[in-house]
C-alpha cells in the first residue's frame, strides 16, 4: 500500500459551537468551519487513477492514523484492493482548512467519513448510519439507559464539551454533576473518547454520552463489561443524534461518484463487517440499532493481498501488504505467540521508527513525541527495520541483538511492529541473513494485532546499546 509522505502543520483551529460542526468536529467527520463555500471551476474530472488517493488525519483512532490502525483506513484498504490500485494517503489534521489542503487542492481524491449531503463537498450515498449513545457499565441499564433514566439525576455524567449531547444535559438541568472531556485537543498526545471510556470503567463517572463510532470503538477495548444505548433523535426539539455517513470527493466529478458508489453496493457487506468489527453502533433504515451478531464477521484477505518475498529487503512503500512467509524464520499469529512466550522467554523486539519533529517546527517550538505502546516486555530498537541501514544504526542494531541475546545466537527472536509493516519482515531477515541468528520469528500482527487479540499494550521504551545509543 504506497503512502504519500506529505505532511502538515498540526495545529488545530478552532472548531465553530455550532451543534453541528461540534459532531462534526469530534466525530471525525469533515468539515470546512469557517472558509466560504467555493464553487469548483468546470475542469472536468482529475482523479487519479492509478492509486486510490486517500486524504485523511494520521492520528484519529479509531477513523483513521498513519499506522493503519483506523477502521477507514481499513476500508480504504478494501476498497482499493477491489480497484487492484494501491492506496496513497495525503495526511492533515481534519480541522479548519482540511477539505482546502487535501481535496480541493488535489492532493488526493476522497475523503472517507463525511456526513451525506455536507456542502463543503459533494458527497456519495451513505454507506453507514450511526449515532450518539449512551455508554455505562453492565447491569445498569435500569440506571442509565435513557437520557431520562432515575440515575442520569444523581449519576456522574461525562460528555464532550460543545457536542449534541450537551444540549440535552442543559435542557434537563444535568450539567451541574457533569464533567466535559474537552472539544479540542492534540490528538497525537490526548483522546477524549478514550479517557472517558476509561474513567467510566474505572468508576470515576457512572455515564458517558459518546459518537456511537468512539465509543463503541473503545468500549470493546475494555476490561469492564460495558453497554451501549442510542440516544434517540428528536426532529420536533431540534435534537438530531444520528447521521448517515458517506465519502466525499470534489463537485463535478460525476463518473468518479458513479464509480464509487457502485463500489459501495458492490462491498456493503464487507463495509458493514468492518464496522461491526470496530464495534460501530450501526442504525437500519427505520433508525434501530443493528444487532452485531446478525453481521457475519470479516472475510479473511484474499490470498492475492499478501506480497511475494523480495531477493533482498524491502526500501520504499513500508506500510503496504505484506508477505505469508519470511524463508528460514517463523511466522507466528496471536495464538502462536502467547504459546512461545508461556514456553520460553523470547526477546521480542519492536523496531517501528520514532517519529521526527516536523521539519515545519521551529527549533523554538515544543516537540512532543507521541508515545507509542508495545508488547510487554519488549525492547524498542527503532528505525532498525529499513531496507538501507546507515552503519551507525546497523551497528546499535547487530550491538542491542547481542545485549539482549547475551551472544547466544539461538536465543529466540520476535520481531514486530504493527499490521503491513514490511519494516518487521527487513529486521528479521537481516537477523537471519546478515547476523547469523538461527531462531529467528516473524509477528506480522504487531502490537495493533497483539491487542485486538485481547492482550494488554505497555509504554515503550527505547533500547539504548552499549556505547551505541538510542536511535533518533
Amino acid at each position: 500500500m504506497t503512502r504519500l509522505t506529505a505532511r502538515f502543520s498540526r495545529a488545530r483551529a478552532l472548531c465553530s459551537s455550532t451543534a453541528l460542526a461540534a459532531v462534526l468536529c469530534t466525530t471525525g467527520l469533515v468539515v470546512l468551519i469557517a472558509s466560504p463555500v467555493r464553487a469548483q471551476t468546470a475542469m472536468g474530472e482529475l482523479v487519479d487513477r492509478s492509486a486510490f488517493r486517500v486524504c485523511a488525519d494520521p492520528s484519529y483512532l479509531p477513523f483513521s492514523d498513519d499506522q493503519d490502525g483506523g477502521f477507514e483506513n481499513k476500508l480504504a484498504d478494501l476498497f482499493a484492493h477491489e480497484l487492484g490500485v494501491p492506496v496513497a494517503y495525503t495526511w492533515y489534521p481534519r480541522s479548519q482548512g482540511f477539505t482546502r489542503v487535501t481535496l480541493r487542492s488535489r492532493n488526493c481524491d476522497v475523503v472517507m467519513g463525511v456526513v451525506s449531503g455536507d456542502d463543503q463537498m459533494q458527497s456519495t450515498n451513505p454507506y453507514y448510519r450511526t449515532t450518539y449513545v449512551l455508554v455505562y457499565r453492565q447491569g445498569e441499564e435500569a440506571r442509565f439507559g435513557s437520557m431520562d433514566a432515575p440515575g442520569m439525576a444523581t449519576g456522574k455524567i461525562g460528555y464532550v464539551a460543545g457536542t449534541p449531547p450537551s444540549n440535552l444535559l442543559l435542557k434537563r438541568g444535568l450539567l451541574a454533576h457533569a464533567t466535559s472531556y474537552a472539544l479540542l485537543v492534540d490528538t497525537r498526545v490526548d483522546n477524549p473518547g478514550r479517557d472517558m471510556v476509561a474513567d467510566l470503567a474505572a468508576g470515576k463517572i457512572d455515564v458517558a454520552l459518546l459518537w456511537g463510532p468512539i465509543a463503541g470503538y473503545w468500549a470493546k477495548q475494555s476490561k469492564v463489561p460495558l453497554a451501549l444505548t442510542p440516544i434517540p433523535s428528536d426532529p420536533r426539539a431540534g435534537e438530531r443524534m444520528d447521521y448517515r455517513i458517506a465519502l466525499g470527493i470534489r463537485r463535478n466529478e460525476p463518473t468518479w461518484k458513479h464509480d464509487l458508489e457502485r463500489l459501495l453496493r458492490r462491498l456493503q457487506p464487507q463495509i458493514t463487517a468492518i464496522l461491526t468489527d470496530y464495534g460501530v453502533p450501526l442504525l437500519d433504515a427505520q433508525g434501530n440499532l443493528i444487532d452485531p451478531k446478525s453481521v457475519p464477521p470479516v472475510a479473511a484477505k484474499p490470498a492475492e493481498m499478501a506480497a511475494a518475498e523480495p531477493e533482498g529487503y524491502r526500501d520504499e512503500n513500508y506500510r503496504a501488504p505484506v508477505p505469508a512467509t519470511l524463508k528460514g524464520a517463523t511466522v507466528l499469529d496471536v495464538r502462536g505467540l502467547s504459546e512461545l512466550m508461556e514456553k520460553e522467554r523470547p526477546v521480542l523486539v519492536d523496531v517501528l521508527p520514532r517519529q521526527p519533529k516536523p521539519k515545519d517546527r521551529s527549533p523554538d517550538q515544543v516537540w512532543v513525541e507521541p508515545k507509542r505502546e508495545d508488547i510487554p516486555g519488549s525492547y524498542w530498537l527503532p528505525n532498525t527495520g529499513f531496507g538501507f541501514l546507515p552503519k551507525a544504526t546497523k551497528d546499535y542494531f547487530a550491538e542491542a541483538l547481542a545485549t539482549l541475546t547475551k551472544g547466544d545466537k539461538t536465543t529466540p527472536l520476535v520481531f514486530y511492529c504493527d499490521p503491513n509493516c514490511w519494516m518487521s519482515w527487513n529486521a528479521a531477515k537481516r537477523a537471519l541473513s546478515e547476523f547469523g541468528y538461527q531462531r529467528v520469528y516473524w509477528f506480522p500482527g504487531g502490537a495493533q494485532g497483539w491487542k485486538d487479540g485481547g492482550n494488554d499494550l505497555a509504554n515503550a521504551t527505547i533500547f539504548e546499546a552499549a556505547g551505541q545509543g538510542a536511535q533518533n
